[in-house]
């Protein structure tokens, strides 16, 4: 069976880029389409796969601010060439789930969630700040997108969703029906710290508003409790203004640092509201709790009062309880971590298999 993979873009590293990077290591033999890739933004070891992207990735200043781009996407997607190809295998976030194919091809779609600011665009633009003109030409564009994305999930063959909540939307905007693997995390590289060693609590992420790291911050700063906010991005100006002398932030730190951190925080805090999110699940692996918005992938794969705690109104005064009814309970880093190997790349790639074995053979029949 010949095989392809697809890609939504390669100039930013992300959860999507961990499938990803899964999906290459168990297909090596298949080429990665996208629209775009930045060679010097992406980790060294990606030079070395089959990267083919579009036209699109001529674009002017496109591999560092491709946003801009966003009506030429769906075109460029289409463009891409599958031919010779049995299987195609797309890691979806954005549009790549449009790409065309042969009646006598296979599209599975790994949906990471359907177009976000395509179908939730109000609150997208509201997070990232957009002023009132600008909304108002784009809402024409977002309306024509969300009729092209419709009907480019009805050429999927199958879906298969990241969580209950990335299930849930697919069925709510693309009328599909789907199945839940939860994505890769590579559990084994954290170390079960036995002892609290550090007195802090923690945050790995990038630095951008959907994330909502501003209620940690100022969640940490009001509580006069140490918080380190490892990661960078757009926010970070922003966040260090709002930050008091107990927030520290380190920036990008090597994968050893992060490991070492997560092993020996408190506990580790996840204020946004995700598809899924892989740091939590990472902290856990570590045997550390986590404190999380309860919503989204979390309500996956966090156990209330087992390996974490969650906060139920996206707020700082809603954090800061969650914070402080913490601090009067007791968390076994075990339990913590026996719950993190239930998403660990073992178990997604036996899971993939099956059902890429399952679904072919259906075709067969």
């Amino acid at each position: 069976m010949k095989i392809a993979l697809a890609h939504d873009w390669l100039n930013q590293m992300g959860g999507a880029e961990k499938v990803l990077e899964c999906l290459v290591d168990m297909f090596s033999s298949a080429p990665v389409y996208t629209t775009i890739y930045a060679p010097d933004l992406m980790p060294a070891r990606y030079r070395q796969w089959d990267i083919r992207p579009t036209w699109l990735n001529r674009a002017p200043l496109i591999q560092r601010h491709h946003q801009p781009y966003l009506p030429f996407y769906p075109m460029a997607v289409q463009s891409m060439d599958f031919s010779g190809y049995d299987l195609i295998l797309s890691n979806k976030s954005g549009f790549i789930h449009g790409l065309r194919h042969l009646p006598a091809q296979q599209h599975i779609c790994y949906c990471l969630t359907p177009t976000r600011y395509v179908w939730d665009y109000h609150s997208y633009a509201a997070r990232e700040g957009l002023a009132r003109l600008l909304n108002l030409a784009i809402i024409p564009l977002i309306y024509r997108l969300k009729q092209w994305d419709f009907a480019a999930a009805q050429r999927v063959t199958y879906f298969i969703a990241i969580s209950k909540e990335v299930q849930t939307r697919i069925k709510k905007y693309y009328h599909r029906d789907s199945v839940i693997i939860y994505p890769p995390v590579d559990c084994h590289r954290f170390n079960v710290s036995a002892e609290l060693v550090g007195d802090y609590y923690l945050i790995v992420s990038r630095l951008i508003p959907y994330k909502r790291i501003d209620l940690a911050v100022q969640a940490c700063t009001k509580l006069g409790k140490p918080l380190i906010v490892v990661g960078d991005g757009r926010d970070r100006f922003a966040l260090e203004k709002i930050a008091g002398p107990t927030v520290t932030f380190k920036g990008r730190l090597p994968t050893s640092q992060v490991i070492q951190l997560m092993a020996n925080c408190r506990a580790f805090l996840f204020p946004g509201f995700e598809d899924f999110g892989i740091a939590p699940v990472e902290a856990q692996a570590a045997g550390r709790p986590v404190i999380a918005f309860a919503k989204g992938g979390a309500l996956d794969t966090v156990i209330e009062g087992l390996s974490g705690l969650f906060f139920y109104e996206q707020s700082v005064e809603s954090l800061m309880e969650a914070i402080e009814k913490f601090e009067t309970m007791s968390f076994s880093p075990s339990i913590a971590q026996a719950n993190a190997a239930r998403f660990s790349v073992e178990r997604f790639k036996q899971e993939l298999d099956l059902v890429i074995g399952k679904y072919m053979a259906m075709i067969s029949q």
